[in-house]
């Protein structure tokens, strides 16, 4: 087939392209090179995917996920698409089979990991072949700068001197204009047309709290809204150490969530098996590293957690990204307090990289503290690091329940001057918050005691605050550059600003610890459809009971056989013939020969 549109009706089974694709497929299809910034769910592997099936020759697709390779594969197979993959997880003869489809003109996309393309015998192979396209998936992996460097990708800009006519399109879905730049500059895209569609996903609720009790805290908010009506909703839960996933992964399994660990250091089989229940089931919940989640398409991910402060704004947007594909609500959530701070500061101070490095890695943070302690909407705050301003949401927790603001100034002189007394007085002795915290409150005990911090005249003059309180201003002193952490343990030293703070010159603004605030993104975000009622509720579990039927005999996940939405529309206009299945969005000719008998038997049993 030689137009898009028809390619994106009988094989994909949709009607019309959406925002910029039908731009950049025609930009593709024409011969030049593309950069796709797209948001997660908004349809960037059509991109690559229709052109694929409209120019001559294969396309090869870059994707740095082995584990999910046969996935993505198997999806375009059920849709009548011929593709395959080659990578290090197929036997001696599994890959010659491929690589003698490929050399036949017998494939129309071929996935390959970065890894193996940089390999010299790789692109000799590709170079035997007819190749259509190449296109570039999670191109953000080339920036150093950014939140998933992978060093295989560097190789990826030899691709334009190898193959100078064959078009390429690198597609991500987050990229700041200097991570933008940089992968133009690796990539060696300078002349590649630039699509850059809107970052907001309206149907994600964005909220962030204090941490208190962080454990007890997520399984409150599982609790709350991990379930819909005694139905438990899929969520991925992330922590930034394998220790913090298995603690919080044992914790919800202990209090009634089915909930699964996965990170580096756990068996292949064992991080294989957790990812197939995923991918296959409803209602699990997988507590996890980073590591999880890119390149999952698993479209029905309602809520996404965080138990410790992401090192960007980029990797909090890419991994909260992964809740809500299907655009139905869905929850983003996270507590941080002070030590994720300091911890994130220390490892920044303490990392090999050089200063230029550490200072980069600095302002990650401090915008992603920014976004924490934002008074504002969050959803502006978060756009804004992309360059894009939009309205107040509605839908964020300092929206729905704005947040009070006080003045700080004299609690925050009372830290700085106990800081600064510390270090005249005591010969420069430095601490770190909890030590500060006593003093502030006067709490006599041994340490403080032993080490005479009761003569300064700071000692009980924060009483009007509590622990808690004073942990939140110390916190915020941090976010707002007044004071900084500093070595293995966190001690807390003055910055060039604090000087101001002390002499009174500068006014300082703190945002009052939020009441948890429950998002109305929670409820209805079903893990079944939530437009249908009544018998048409009873026909969309019909649906889904063959779905998984049918996804058990294949090995692969329910969603490749038809999504929710799919299912749903089913559900509402009862097609009673072959023909009116092709009416149905997400069912092209492909999935009409495979799977419609099926569909129209069980939709024959309710008249």
């Amino acid at each position: 087939m030689t137009d898009p549109h028809e390619v994106l009706r009988t094989v994909f089974g949709y009607d019309s392209f959406r925002g910029d694709q039908a731009q950049i497929v025609d930009q593709v299809v024409g011969g030049g090179d593309a950069l796709v910034l797209m948001p997660t769910g908004g349809g960037k592997s059509l991109c690559y995917q229709v052109p694929a099936l409209v120019r001559d020759g294969c396309a090869i697709v870059v994707s740095p996920l082995i584990a999910l390779m046969a996935d993505q594969v198997g999806a375009l197979q059920q849709l009548g698409v011929r593709a395959a993959y080659t990578n290090s997880t197929q036997s001696l003869s599994e890959r010659i089979e491929v690589e003698e489809a490929f050399l036949s003109g017998e494939l129309d996309l071929l996935y390959i990991a970065p890894e193996r393309l940089s390999q010299p015998q790789t692109r000799d192979f590709l170079s035997r072949g007819k190749l259509a396209l190449l296109a570039i998936d999670e191109a953000h992996c080339v920036s150093q700068w950014g939140h998933d460097f992978r060093p295989d990708y560097l190789a990826l800009g030899e691709l334009a001197e190898l193959w100078p006519h064959v078009p390429r399109i690198a597609l991500t879905a987050t990229a700041t204009d200097r991570t933008r730049r940089e992968i133009v500059e690796r990539l060696h895209l300078g002349d590649a047309r630039q699509f850059v569609s809107s970052f907001d996903r309206p149907n994600i609720s964005y909220r962030i709290e204090a941490k208190d009790r962080v454990a007890q805290q997520l399984l409150d908010f599982i609790k709350t809204e991990g379930f819909d009506d005694g139905v438990p909703l899929t969520g991925i839960v992330y922590a930034l150490s394998r220790k913090s996933v298995e603690k919080h992964a044992k914790y919800l399994r202990d209090n009634g969530v089915d909930a699964m660990a996965y990170h580096a250091g756990l068996p292949a089989e064992e991080r294989a098996a957790t990812l197939r229940r995923f991918l296959d089931e409803d209602g699990t919940v997988v507590v996890a590293t980073i590591a999880f989640g890119m390149g999952i398409d698993k479209p029905d991910v309602r809520f996404v957690a965080h138990v410790d402060l992401p090192k960007s704004v980029e990797g909090y947007y890419q991994e909260t990204g992964r809740a809500g594909r299907d655009g139905l609500p869905s929850v983003a959530w996270m507590a941080y307090g002070l030590a994720d701070v300091v911890q994130q500061r220390r490892l920044i101070e303490m990392s090999d990289g050089d200063q230029a490095h550490k200072m980069a890695q600095g302002r990650l943070l401090d915008a992603m503290l920014a976004l924490c302690e934002t008074a504002t909407c969050r959803r502006v705050q978060l756009l804004r690091y992309f360059g894009q301003e939009i309205a107040p949401c509605g839908n964020c927790d300092t929206c729905l329940s704005p947040p009070a603001t006080w003045d700080g100034t004299v609690a925050a002189q009372k830290v700085l001057s106990t800081v600064w007394r510390l270090d005249r007085e005591f010969s420069g002795q430095r601490y770190g918050a909890g030590h500060l915290i006593d003093i502030l409150l006067g709490k006599s005990n041994t340490r403080i005691e032993q080490l005479g911090h009761r003569r300064l005249s700071t000692f009980g003059i924060g009483t009007e605050l509590d622990q808690t309180a004073w942990r939140g201003v110390i916190r915020q002193l941090i976010a707002q550059g007044f004071v900084a952490p500093h070595g293995e343990y966190g001690v807390l030293t003055l910055t060039e600003a604090s000087g101001g703070v002390l002499r009174g010159d500068v006014t300082v603004t703190f945002r009052e610890e939020a009441k948890r605030v429950r998002s109305t993104a929670g409820r209805g975000a079903k893990r079944t459809a939530t437009a249908l009622s009544g018998p048409d509720t009873e026909v969309f579990e019909a649906l889904r009971g063959w779905r998984a039927s049918v996804a058990r005999e294949l090995g692969a996940p329910p969603y490749t056989v038809f999504n929710n939405n799919t299912l749903e529309a089913l559900a509402q206009i009862r097609p009673t013939d072959s023909e009116g299945l092709l009416a149905i969005t997400g069912i092209g000719e492909g999935k009409r020969a495979k799977y419609g008998d099926g569909v129209l038997a069980i939709l024959a049993e309710f008249p």
